[in-house]
C-alpha cells in the first residue's frame, strides 16, 4: 500500500476544476456576471488606493491602513476571479499541479494577511478613540510602517507550512475537484491516504488564527465601544461609532464566513454549500469593502470626488 501511494504521488500532473456546471448558455451568464463584479472590484479598489495616494489628508495612519488593505484586495481576487472566468469558457477546466497549489498559496496568504489588517486597522481605532492623547506618539512613523510590512508578510509566511505539508500528499486518480478554486479541504480529500496529521496540523492552525486574530478584533472594538459611551459630546459619538461601524461591518462579512469554512473542515460541508460560502468571501465581500468605506466616511468620499474629476479630464484631454 504505501509503494503504491508513492508511485502515484506523481502521477497527477493536473487538477479539473468542475466550477459550476451548467449548460453552455449558463456558463456565459456566469462569465458575464463574474466579469462585471470582477471589474467593479478592481475599480472600487483601485479609487480608494489612488485616493489615499494622491489626497495629503489622507496621509495618516488610519488611511494608509486602509488603502493597503484595498490593495490587498486586488491581489486577492485576482488569485481566483481570473482562473474562475477561464473556466466557464475551456471545456478541459484543468489546471497544472504547480499552478493549483501556486493559486492555493497566494489566495490564502492574501486571506491570512487580510485578516491581519483587520486587526491592526482594530488597533489603530483603539489607540485613536481610547489613547487619543498618546496616539501621535505611539503611532509613529517607524511602528506603521512595520505594522504595514508586517500585514502583507504574515500571511505568507504562515502559510508555507500548510501548503507544503498537503503538496507532499500523494495523489492519484480522480483528479477531480467539485469546485472553482483549488481549495485545500477538497485537495485533502483526493489524497490516496488518509494523513490525520496533515489534517490535524491544518484544522489546529486554522483554529488559531481565525479565533485569535477575531477575538483579538472583538477586544479591541469592544473598548473603544466603552471609550465611545463615556464620550461626552453626541457628534463625537457618532463620528467614532460611524468609523468603527465599517470597520465591524468588513470584519463580519469576511470572518463570518471563513469561520464557517475553515475552522472544522473535517466536519464535511456539502458541495454546493461549499462553493456558495468561498464565493461569498472570495468575491462579494471584496466587491463590497469599497460600497463600506467610501459611503460612511466623509474624507474619503472627498478623495474619491478628487479621483473622479481627474479621470474625467484626463478623458477629456485624450
Amino acid at each position: 500500500m504505501n509503494v503504491s501511494s508513492r508511485e502515484t504521488t506523481h502521477s497527477v500532473t493536473h487538477f479539473i476544476l468542475l466550477g459550476f456546471p451548467s449548460s453552455p448558455e449558463m456558463q456565459c451568464l456566469y462569465f458575464g456576471l463574474f466579469s462585471a463584479a470582477y471589474i467593479l472590484t478592481l475599480t472600487g479598489n483601485t479609487a480608494i488606493v489612488c485616493a489615499v495616494w494622491w489626497d495629503q489628508r489622507l496621509h495618516t495612519p488610519m488611511y494608509i491602513f486602509l488603502g493597503n488593505f484595498s490593495f490587498l484586495e486586488i491581489c486577492y481576487v485576482t488569485t481566483t476571479v481570473p482562473n474562475m472566468l477561464a473556466l466557464f469558457l475551456s471545456s478541459s477546466k484543468s489546471i497544472s499541479f504547480v499552478s493549483c497549489f501556486a493559486q492555493f498559496y497566494f489566495f490564502f496568504s492574501f486571506g491570512c494577511d487580510e485578516g491581519f489588517y483587520l486587526c491592526i486597522m482594530a488597533f489603530d481605532r483603539y489607540l485613536a478613540i481610547c489613547r487619543p492623547l498618546h496616539y501621535p506618539r505611539i503611532m509613529t512613523k517607524e511602528l506603521y510602517t512595520g505594522l504595514v510590512i508586517f500585514g502583507w508578510s504574515g500571511g505568507f509566511i504562515l502559510f508555507v507550512t500548510p501548503v507544503v505539508l498537503i503538496s507532499r500528499l500523494p495523489f492519484c486518480n480522480p483528479n477531480i475537484i467539485d469546485h472553482f478554486i483549488c481549495d485545500p479541504v477538497p485537495l485533502m480529500m483526493l489524497s490516496c491516504s488518509e494523513d490525520t496529521t496533515t489534517q490535524l496540523i491544518y484544522s489546529t492552525f486554522n483554529v488559531i488564527f481565525m479565533i485569535g486574530t477575531f477575538l483579538f478584533i472583538l477586544c479591541s472594538y469592544a473598548l473603544v465601544i466603552l471609550a465611545v459611551i463615556r464620550l461626552p459630546s453626541a457628534a463625537s459619538k457618532r463620528k467614532a461609532f460611524s468609523t468603527c461601524a465599517s470597520h465591524l461591518a468588513v470584519v463580519i462579512l469576511f470572518f463570518g464566513s471563513v469561520m464557517v469554512m475553515y475552522v472544522s473542515p473535517g466536519s464535511g460541508h456539502p458541495v454546493k454549500r461549499q462553493k456558495f460560502i468561498t464565493l461569498f468571501y472570495s468575491v462579494i465581500t471584496p466587491l463590497c469593502n469599497p460600497l463600506i468605506y467610501s459611503l460612511r466616511n466623509k474624507k474619503m468620499k472627498a478623495a474619491l470626488m478628487k479621483v473622479l474629476r481627474l479621470d474625467n479630464m484626463l478623458i477629456k484631454y485624450k
